[in-house]
């Protein structure tokens, strides 16, 4: 109970602010113990044990949305939007979604983790292994109907507009 009483006595605009720190904490969390492993290790092994988190991981994070949202059991691209923009790192990342017919597109315009990289003269994460992995099994536990394509992500970069961009399929029964 003490943890309630000290958030409530937080204004919304503290609030908004102290999730924004809390996905930066995590996001960099995310990306200390992955560079732990890369720089003791080397990047096959570290990207192995990043495919093995977000196999878990995404699964939890979708499934608390939903339920957060109070979504049905399959509620289709608009739930999947919805769920997409609630995302531990959604405040974080400048993004678009778009959806036209069965289909939605998720493009990451500016991803904080690649910027990061950068800025440190590290080359850029792999991403699109472990992305595949993460948007795929997030939409699926979102609406197990869903499909996912990588349409542009590092190093497959087909798209130089954005830093990645994922297509989500709804498969109509």
């Amino acid at each position: 109970m003490q943890n309630y009483e000290t958030l409530s006595s937080y204004s919304k605009d503290e609030l908004i602010r102290l999730i924004e720190l809390y996905s930066k904490n995590w996001l960099a969390m995310d990306g200390v113990w992955f560079q732990s492993i890369e720089r003791t290790r080397g990047m096959d092994e570290a990207m192995f044990h990043d495919a093995e988190a977000w196999k878990r991981f995404t699964v939890i994070e979708a499934r608390r949305i939903k339920e957060f949202l109070q979504l049905p059991e399959r509620p289709g691209l608009d739930g999947l939007a919805r769920a997409l923009r609630l995302r531990f790192y959604a405040n974080l990342n400048e993004d678009r979604i778009e959806i036209e017919g069965n289909t939605l597109t998720y493009t990451s315009i500016n991803c904080r983790v690649q910027r990061a990289r950068e800025r440190k003269g590290m080359p850029f994460h792999l991403c699109k292994e472990v992305g595949i992995i993460e948007y795929r099994e997030f939409a699926r536990a979102i609406d197990d109907r869903f499909s996912c394509a990588c349409v542009s992500c590092y190093p497959d970069v087909t798209d130089p507009s954005c830093c990645c961009k994922w297509r989500f399929t709804l498969r109509e029964e």
